[in-house]
C-alpha cells in the first residue's frame, strides 16, 4: 500500500523557472483543449498531491514531469460515511486543497483497504499490524482508491475497487512481517509491491490500484478532459 515520504516538496525532475503564478481555483472553461493549448515551455506539466513514494514511482514509470505538493487535509472520516464515500470525497480534497497553474493538471489519491465493511488505515503501532493481518489472513478484501483529476476549474473524481485475497497466515507469519517494519505505515498494514506480496494468493482488478493509483483509470479520466498523458511521456 502507499506510505509516506520525508520529504514531501521533492520534484520530479526539477522545473524550470517560466511557470505560471499558483492559482488554487478558476472557472470552469467551456473548452478545455482550446484554453490549454499544447505549450513547450520548461514547466512541469503535472502535480501529484500525494506523500507517497509508491504513487511518484508509477507516475515517474510513465515518463513524466511532475512537481509533488502534499495536501494538507484532514483524513478523518465524516459520520455515517463510507469507505467509497471517503476515499473519492479525500482525493478531491486532495486535489483541490494544493495551488496550481491553470495548466497543471492535479493528480490526487487515497486509499484504504476494507475488511468486512471496515476500513482499515494504517496500523498505529505492531500490535495493530498483527491484529489487521489476522482479519486479512485467508480472506478476499478490497483495496478502494479514490481518484481525482483537477486542471483550471474542473474536478474529476471516480473510485476503482480490486479483491485481493490472502492466503493463510500463521501467527509466525504476522510475527515475521511486522518484525520487517514494512506494515507499520501502509494502509491494511502490508504492501503488495513489497514483502507483503508473499501472502497474497490473488487478485480481481487493478493491480496498481492496490499499490496506490489505477494508472489504466487515471488515462481514461485525463482523456475525458483533453489530456493525452501519453504526449507528455519523456
Amino acid at each position: 500500500m502507499p506510505d509516506q515520504t520525508p520529504n514531501p516538496s521533492q520534484s520530479f525532475p526539477p522545473t524550470g523557472d517560466n511557470c505560471n503564478e499558483l492559482e488554487t481555483s478558476a472557472t470552469p472553461p467551456p473548452n478545455v483543449s482550446q484554453l490549454f493549448p499544447p505549450t513547450g515551455n520548461t514547466c512541469n506539466e503535472f502535480v501529484l498531491a500525494s506523500a507517497s513514494p509508491r504513487r511518484r514511482e508509477l507516475l515517474a514509470g510513465l515518463g513524466l514531469r511532475f512537481d509533488v505538493r502534499v495536501a494538507d487535509v484532514d483524513e478523518s472520516p465524516l459520520p455515517g460515511e463510507s469507505p467509497t464515500e471517503l476515499v473519492e470525497r479525500l482525493a478531491g480534497a486532495k486535489a483541490a486543497a494544493v495551488g496550481a497553474t491553470r495548466r497543471e493538471v492535479v493528480i490526487a489519491a487515497d486509499t484504504v483497504v476494507v475488511a468486512d465493511g471496515d476500513a482499515l488505515g494504517k496500523p498505529v503501532d505492531g500490535d495493530d499490524a498483527a491484529r489487521m493481518l489476522r482479519r486479512l489472513g485467508g480472506r478476499t478484501h478490497h483495496v478502494l482508491t479514490g481518484v481525482a483529476v483537477r486542471r483550471g476549474g474542473f474536478l474529476s473524481t471516480t473510485v476503482v475497487s480490486t479483491e485481493v485475497t490472502f492466503r493463510p497466515l500463521t501467527e509466525a507469519d504476522i510475527a515475521w512481517y511486522v518484525a520487517t517494519g514494512e506494515p507499520l505505515d501502509k494502509a491494511g498494514a502490508y504492501a503488495i509491491q513489497g514483502a507483503g506480496g508473499l501472502f497474497v494468493e490473488r487478485i480481481d482488478g487493478s493491480y496498481h490500484n492496490v499499490v496506490g493509483l489505477p494508472l489504466a483509470q487515471l488515462e481514461s479520466m485525463c482523456a475525458q478532459m483533453d489530456i493525452d498523458l501519453r504526449s507528455y511521456a519523456r
